[in-house]
Parts: structure tokens; C-alpha cells; sequence
């Protein structure tokens, strides 16, 4: 197996795209936060202290998936052209999906897993003085299409 990020000697570098040709690209990507009974009823009701939990989230996951090149060293700086970050309140959980677009050189797969998680880190940072138990789990690519790889869709997990 060959890792893209390293050369021949193998150490790090980044992946030269510049003869690489824009196409449109897609990646989503989820998460979920789950959380007490208690503040699931407070976001069903908005009445966490600190306010509208779902919308930070939300514009929190749509900030973070343009500043992906900050966070990762080895990123490339692209277009997001588009990012629809949705959320929904599930029985135990808050549930993340994450949907980033782009007509560039190379995918957004990671500005799509950087969406959700920062946006689950938005809604603990949110409910955290309510509750301390919150987590963050299953941050993954469920989705991607575009690029010399085609498209991909994770397959069913009996775990999931």
C-alpha cells in the first residue's frame, strides 16, 4: 500500500495537483453527540442557557469546513462552493451530517469530517455546564463522489 503524503525516502510532503484538472466533488461526512436526557429535552424545547445550540453548530461546522488548510498541514487550499451542515435530534443523540461541495483539483473529504466534528464540538461546548457526559462519537465519511476515484458510499456496518 502506498500513502500519498509520503515520498520515496518517506517523509511527508504535499501531493503536487497542479496538472490535475477541477471536476466537481462531493463529500459527506457524520457525527453524533450524545447527551442526557435532560439536554436532549432542553434542545427539543430551546432552553439550554447558553441559547440556540443547533444554530452555532451548524454555522460552526459550516466555518470550519473552509479552514481545513489551517488545521491539516498537508491540505490543500480549495473552493468550498458549498456546505450544508444538518442536524437532528435523535432520541439519545444529536446527529451530524455534513455535505461539502467543490469544483476543484482535489476532493473534501476531510473539510466534510472537519464539519461535523467541529460542529459536535460546538453543541458540547454549548451543553457542557448542563452536562459534563456529553461525547462525541462515529465522526466518519459515509459518502463521496468525483475525482479519478469515482464515487464511494460506506457500506451498511452491523455496528452502526
Amino acid at each position: 500500500m502506498k500513502f500519498t503524503h509520503l515520498n520515496e525516502d518517506g517523509a511527508a510532503y504535499m501531493v503536487d495537483v497542479t496538472a490535475k484538472n477541477p471536476t466537481v466533488r462531493q463529500a459527506s461526512a457524520v457525527c453524533r453527540v450524545d447527551c442526557s436526557p435532560e439536554v436532549m429535552q432542553a434542545l427539543r424545547d430551546g432552553t439550554v442557557p447558553k441559547g440556540d445550540v443547533l444554530a452555532v453548530a451548524r454555522v460552526a461546522g459550516i466555518s470550519a469546513a473552509k479552514r481545513v488548510p489551517e488545521l491539516l498541514p498537508l491540505a490543500h487550499t480549495i473552493g468550498v462552493h458549498g456546505c450544508a451542515v444538518d442536524l437532528s435530534l435523535e432520541d439519545d443523540h444529536v446527529a451530524i451530517r455534513a455535505t461539502v461541495r467543490t469544483a476543484d483539483r482535489t476532493g473534501v473529504e476531510m473539510e466534510a469530517l472537519t464539519s461535523v466534528t467541529v460542529a459536535a464540538l460546538a453543541i458540547v461546548d454549548m451543553v457542557k455546564g448542563v452536562d459534563r457526559s456529553a461525547r462525541i462519537r462515529e465522526a466518519k465519511i459515509v459518502a463521496k463522489s468525483g475525482g479519478r476515484s469515482g464515487d464511494w458510499v460506506r457500506p451498511e456496518d452491523p455496528r452502526d
